[in-house]
């Protein structure tokens, strides 16, 4: 199905993947602030949840096209916009006297201009190429290799994710080496993540298909990510 024919069509899982997807931006950018450290390699929490929405990010291209996709990522980016300005002004609030954890709160759950730039920078980058690249790999692979489809976009679109951010938010805090070695850390155990779920990704991309009788080419589509509509 070819994206100018999608409008006629009714969604009965795309509501779902969508939350899914938005859950999984929230939780990473909540869960981000803890750093884990496995051996040698330190990385924040977010990395046992943020692949995953790349994951759906390309079972929405795949399934419902890029068009689908661009909207849920701008819903993603607007539901994270409105967390952030919440989690903000609650701790702005006055705290009652006998609450004793502001300090904590503002740890966990408190914001850096510069950190919160690059996590919004980085997603979308991230997130409209692997869309971008998955949606024009399967109309060039005529619908086959999925597994080089999602693993292919999701390099780019890691890669994209992993630089901009640590850049961004950490460049003269840390020295040139550590931000690449910072970088490449991130962009393979996320980029990991997805070869692990390949499988996976392959039973709910044929499941969705078949049940939304869905299959959408994007030939002729407007790759603009400066749009909103589902066109």
């Amino acid at each position: 199905m070819n994206q100018e024919n999608i409008q006629t069509h009714s969604y009965r899982w795309y509501p779902v993947v969508v939350a899914v997807f938005v859950t999984c931006l929230l939780t990473a950018n909540i869960i981000a602030v803890k750093p884990v450290q496995l051996g040698g390699l330190v990385f924040p929490a977010a990395v046992v949840i943020f692949p995953v929405a790349y994951i759906f990010g390309d079972i929405l291209t795949e399934v419902y096209g890029y068009a689908r996709a661009r909207q849920t990522i701008w819903i993603g980016f607007a539901c994270n916009l409105i967390a952030v300005v919440a989690m903000v002004v609650g701790g702005l609030l006055p705290a009652a006297g006998f609450w004793p954890n502001q300090s904590a709160y503002d740890a966990i759950l408190g914001f850096t201009p510069r950190l919160l730039i690059a996590s919004f920078i980085a997603y979308l980058a991230g997130e409209f190429l692997n869309s971008f690249v998955l949606a024009k790999m399967k109309v060039m692979t005529s619908g086959r290799f999925l597994w080089m489809r999602t693993i292919g976009s999701t390099l780019i679109g890691e890669l994209a994710d992993s630089a901009v951010f640590i850049t961004v938010a950490f460049s003269g805090i840390w020295p040139p080496d550590t931000i690449l070695t910072g970088v490449i850390t991130q962009w393979l155990l996320k980029s990991g993540y997805e070869v692990i779920a390949t499988p996976l990704t392959y039973v709910v991309v044929t499941y969705l298909k078949r049940v939304e009788q869905l299959d959408v080419y994007d030939r002729g589509t407007n790759f603009t990510p400066f749009k909103f509509e589902a066109e």
